[in-house]
């Protein structure tokens, strides 16, 4: 009897040369330039976790905390070690040449830029394999593998880019960008470790290690469990090879953890199973709609790394934002993966679905720079009247300042839109990519638009500067301020917008040593001072804020 013959798994790519041209590179950099660069000049700490990382990073430049155990107003904080580090240095670095919100923002642009460069070289090392190479034809034609690669590359970039929940939370100074940029990384270094051992190598001690001192290490050990796995079963381009350097790197991100204080507990068992669904649609679109449909296609080939190896990241993304009870900042580390598995959907996209999704990012980010344009001119010319209404009462009779530069850096870009959808109807229909251009072209638009034409609107909504500047008309020169019911942004807005020593300790209003009380209290209650030695002195609220107001009390000095 002879052997059974074995059948090979039928490949869902077919793709011909002229299919697997690349993005001409300054169309893609500029595309980049635009996505990193808006929001990196001439913007304040914006609320909540971008000022309250921000202020520590500040913090610790000034001197006023220790590096080792940080704390904010006297109470010690959870900051991520290594991210606060590179931020302060920052800060420490850049004093007296650029505005410390700046110098922070820059480290961190950096790590976006690094995130979309190691997403790229990974998509392009997994789209090299034999696995992920397209069905040869019967009589050639096929895509070159060095082009299809590239071409496999490009999309991925472009699916990163078009992914809505990156826009903001990649723009600030907080730990999850460089979890993010720390994902991403190894997401390369797992993918070239057979082309560039030595690199891959390096990536992998170096980079677990920094996911578990930006405050992930349990997810660090998850990702190095992983990979042990799939490099057992070589499933990885290095094989086996690669397993003694996986496991280093997760031993050293389990004893970098301990002396770095990143072991915590952060589970939130309570979560909205509904809510959460949602966020996961919006938040990894249009990536995530691609790469449902890349796991179904190559459903049989889930075990080839071109589709295990992001499938990692998408996982890890995916329990961490649940056992963190449906944290948006957690779904970050999916990111990248999503990115990679939604390129390797181009080469099976049907031509109706791909014309879906160039007429849909045509209306939409349409549709979404004409309001932007509208509120625009209604901000400064009061027209249309009912927009310009609703935007006076939302920014509480706020007028932001005309900017010449920032009108012409908002036409530049709708002008390159206008002119980006002419040729994609017009030209390169065959190309692998063309159905994620007007995706990432459409999202960079409306960033680059919010931060222009409406970034004073945005400062003055979303960070504490007017709130501080009329509190710190009324504070007594020299004076420290206590804060006892003060959050940690509250803390870090004091003492980055008034230079004031802020005591955040829970003391007795009768045992304060300031001469400054600042409380924080419910909107509607007027309540009376703490006890007879403080006198009120004003109350404040955030210009989009209901529900708190901030209460100065002053010392009463008896007379001489």
């Amino acid at each position: 009897m002879h052997d059974r013959a074995v059948t090979p798994i039928p490949k869902p790519a077919l793709v011909a040369r002229e299919s697997a041209r690349r993005l001409p590179r300054f169309p893609l950099l500029l595309l980049c330039t635009a996505y990193v660069l808006p929001g990196l000049f001439g913007r304040e700490p914006w609320r909540n976790a971008d000022l309250t990382a921000f202020g520590q990073m500040l913090a610790m430049a000034q001197g006023r905390t220790s590096w080792w155990v940080p704390a904010l107003g006297g109470i010690p904080t959870d900051a991520a070690l290594l991210p606060t580090w590179i931020g302060a240095a920052s800060i420490w670095l850049a004093d007296g040449v650029l505005a410390p919100a700046l110098a922070a923002r820059l480290p961190f642009a950096a790590l976006l830029a690094l995130t979309l460069l190691a997403v790229w070289y990974a998509t392009f090392h997994l789209a090299r394999t034999d696995a992920a190479q397209p069905l040869a034809f019967a009589f050639g034609g096929e895509a070159p593998p060095a082009d299809y690669a590239r071409a496999i590359a490009d999309g991925a970039l472009l699916a990163l880019l078009a992914t809505l929940g990156l826009l903001q939370l990649g723009h600030e100074t907080t730990p999850e960008l460089a979890q993010l940029a720390s994902m991403a990384g190894l997401l390369w270094a797992l993918a070239c470790a057979d082309r560039s051992p030595t690199l891959a190598r390096l990536g992998l001690i170096a980079l677990l290690p920094a996911l578990a001192a930006s405050d992930a290490p349990a997810l660090a050990s998850f990702i190095g469990l992983a990979a042990c796995a799939l490099s057992w079963r070589s499933a990885l381009p290095g094989g086996r090879a690669i397993l003694p350097w996986i496991v280093a790197g997760t031993v050293l991100s389990l004893l970098v953890a301990w002396p770095l204080h990143a072991w915590q507990w952060r589970i939130a068992p309570r979560m909205d199973p509904l809510q959460t669904m949602r966020l996961w649609l919006w938040f990894l679109w249009p990536a995530g709609a691609l790469a449902a449909l890349t796991l179904w296609r190559w459903r049989r080939y889930l075990g080839q790394a071109h589709v295990s190896v992001p499938l990692l990241s998408l996982i890890t993304g995916l329990v961490a934002c649940l056992g963190m009870g449906g944290s948006d900042r957690a779904l970050m580390l999916a990111l990248p993966g999503v990115a990679i598995l939604a390129a390797f959907a181009l080469p099976t996209l049907q031509r109706g679905t791909a014309a879906a999704i160039d007429w849909f990012s045509v209306f939409f980010f349409t549709l979404s720079a004409a309001a932007i344009w509208m509120f625009y001119l209604a901000m400064h010319i009061g027209w249309p009247a009912k927009p310009a209404a609703n935007v006076l009462r939302l920014l509480s009779g706020y007028r932001p300042p005309f900017s010449a530069s920032e009108l012409v850096l908002g036409l530049c870009a709708t002008l390159a839109w206008i002119w980006l959808v002419r040729w994609r109807t017009g030209r390169h229909r065959s190309a692998l990519w063309r159905s994620l251009v007007l995706p990432a072209s459409g999202v960079a638009l409306s960033w680059l638009l919010l931060m222009t034409l409406w970034l004073p609107a945005l400062d003055h909504a979303r960070s504490y500067r007017s709130a501080i500047a009329q509190l710190a008309r009324t504070l007594p020169a020299g004076s420290c301020v206590s804060a006892p019911t003060a959050p940690p942004v509250l803390v870090a807005a004091l003492e980055y917008y008034t230079g004031r020593r802020v005591d955040a300790q829970g003391m007795p209003p009768d045992t304060v040593t300031c001469d400054a009380l600042l409380l924080v209290q419910s909107t509607p209650v007027r309540r009376a001072p703490p006890s007879a030695m403080w006198v009120e002195q004003e109350r404040v609220r955030r210009p989009t804020e209901r529900q708190e107001t901030l209460v100065l009390y002053l010392r009463q000095r008896a007379p001489a």
